[in-house]
Order: C-alpha cells, then structure tokens, then sequence
C-alpha cells in the first residue's frame, strides 16, 4: 500500500539535475546492482563494504583508469567515447533498453543548457476521431510524461476516480501513486507503480532536463514514499504492450491487455485496452461505458467541425 507524505528537504536529489548529472547517477546505480561474481571476479576472504562492484573493479573490466571512471560517476568527465561505452556497457551487464538509455544519457550530458522542447497538448482531430472508433473498448491518449490529453468515456472510466481532478492534473503516474483508489483497482499494484517511473526514466534519457518531467517527479518525490525509492532505483523501461489485473469499484474484476500506438511526431501515445469477446472480462469492460458516460473526457475543448477542415 503506498504511503503518500510530504518529505523533509529533497533527499531522493543530490544537487539539481543540472549539477548531477543523469549519467553519473545511472552509472552508480548500475553498478550496485552487479554482484563480482556476475562478471567472473571473486571475493576471496575479503569483506565487501560496498554494494555490487567497486569502482576500481568497473575501471578495470571496463579497460579505463580508476580516476577517469571515478570522474564520470562524479559527473566531472562529461565526454565518453563510443569505446568506453560498450566496454562499460558490456561491464555492467546492460542490454537493450537500458544499453540505450546508457548511450542516449552520454549524448546528453555536454547539452544541459539546450531547451526541451515543450510537449504539445493538443490532440489532432484524427486522432480524435481514432478515440471514437475503437468505443467501446477503453482508450486515451498520453503525452511523454503521462499527462491524460484525451480519452473516450470508457477509458476515464477505467481509471476509477481520475474524473474527479481537473483535467490539467489528470496523470497516470501521478494517479498511480497519489489516488487512493489505485492500490485497490491494480491487482499488481507494485508491478505497475515500478514500470510506470521505469518508463519516466526512459523519457528522462531521451529529453533530459524537461522541466515537465522535472516538476513531476519533484511532486511525486516529496509526497510518495514509493515513488522516491522507485525512482533512485534508475531501472528503465518502456512497454508497447501488457496485462493488467483490475478490481473496478464499478464494474468488478477484469484482465485486460493493451496496445500502445506512436503518434509521430507529437510525441503523443495511444493506449487501447481490450479483452476477448465473450468473456466475463469483456462483459466487465463493456460496463465501463455505463459508469459516467457524462464525464468531461479531455484536457481540452474539442474543436467545432469547422475547425477541423
């Protein structure tokens, strides 16, 4: 059950994102979490102090010195080749979405001062109209960050409770962690608090610094207890499909999977969820359009015909 407070100061930070770089930070957590053995070396007799490798072990099957390692953890060495990459990559064990997330933070930390461009909130009319094409199956579009831009009345309603923010603080991470009824509606709930900030931390080394993301997880930090210790975990991952085990205030329990679809080029995802026709789960889900179909469904007015032309 999620515990939700407001913190004394910022511990989860140490300086701001610009003094600390997010690469330091992803390098130290990585290497807590790989054991000596994972990478063929052996304790001995001696008594470990440090969690997973030290930095002299990373600096040495990496290929690079002590000092040059410790300057990039400290966030003073801004500049790693391709080379030490890999090999650092190949150290600590990282494959596919965190291999990535490695390089795309290393591309990063030279250009704090580039702006972020800011996310687009407007929802075009296709997409729009996408929404009213797949009802009754619960649907809404999201932003990099989450925020709720758009949403047919089943896929408010699938988010029991989210109708009663305004829509400007309509967020499924911050729903996740703030709502009280989320820890009773997601069966799973640990599993999906957990690949909801890997997925911020995704977006976080693909636009580091967005003020945006920053504001949200400053927000979370101070009033989620969960969330601080998820996010310091750094783990990093997206997800374009999956399960999810619901207990609905409303309509009762259901397992349905979703879809995640790209909007090219508004930075902009369509989620839809669905389950096999038949089913007591999509008897359940079919339900959803029953709940509040009155419910304002978007961050935004929609337009008039004559403004989509």
């Amino acid at each position: 059950m999620p515990h939700t407070q407001a913190a004394a100061g910022r511990p989860w930070q140490h300086g701001s994102m610009a003094q600390q770089t997010d690469l330091s930070t992803f390098l130290r957590s990585r290497r807590a979490k790989v054991r000596p053995a994972d990478i063929g070396l052996t304790n001995g007799h001696t008594v470990r102090r440090t969690q997973g490798l030290r930095r002299e072990e990373v600096a040495a099957s990496a290929g690079v010195s002590v000092d040059y390692y410790t300057r990039l953890e400290q966030g003073r060495e801004r500049n790693p080749s391709i080379a030490v990459l890999e090999s650092l990559a190949t150290t600590l064990l990282l494959e596919g979405e965190e291999r990535d997330h490695l390089f795309r933070l290393a591309a990063h930390t030279g250009n704090r001062a580039q702006a972020t461009p800011p996310a687009p909130r407007a929802v075009r009319p296709a997409v729009r109209r996408l929404l009213d094409t797949v009802t009754p199956s619960p649907a809404y579009v999201l932003n990099r960050w989450n925020d709720m831009l758009a949403a047919n009345p089943a896929g408010l309603a699938l988010l029991a409770g989210l109708d009663e923010w305004p829509p400007a603080r309509r967020n499924t991470v911050r729903y996740i962690f703030l709502h009280p009824t989320a820890p009773t509606l997601f069966e799973d709930w640990g599993s999906i608090a957990h690949n909801a900030v890997a997925h911020l931390h995704a977006m976080e080394g693909l636009l580091p610094g967005a003020p945006a993301l920053q504001t949200l997880v400053d927000e979370l930090s101070e009033q989620s207890q969960e969330f601080r210790a998820l996010w310091q975990q750094h783990d990093v991952r997206s997800l374009s499909t999956g399960r999810k085990l619901l207990n609905h205030p409303n309509v009762g329990r259901m397992a349905l999977t979703y879809e995640v679809l790209d909007i090219t080029n508004d930075h902009q995802r369509l989620v839809i969820y669905q389950a096999p026709v038949g089913t007591v789960d999509h008897d359940s889900m079919m339900l959803l359009n029953l709940v509040n179909p009155s419910a304002e469904t978007t961050a935004e007015r929609p337009r008039r015909r004559s403004d989509q032309r």
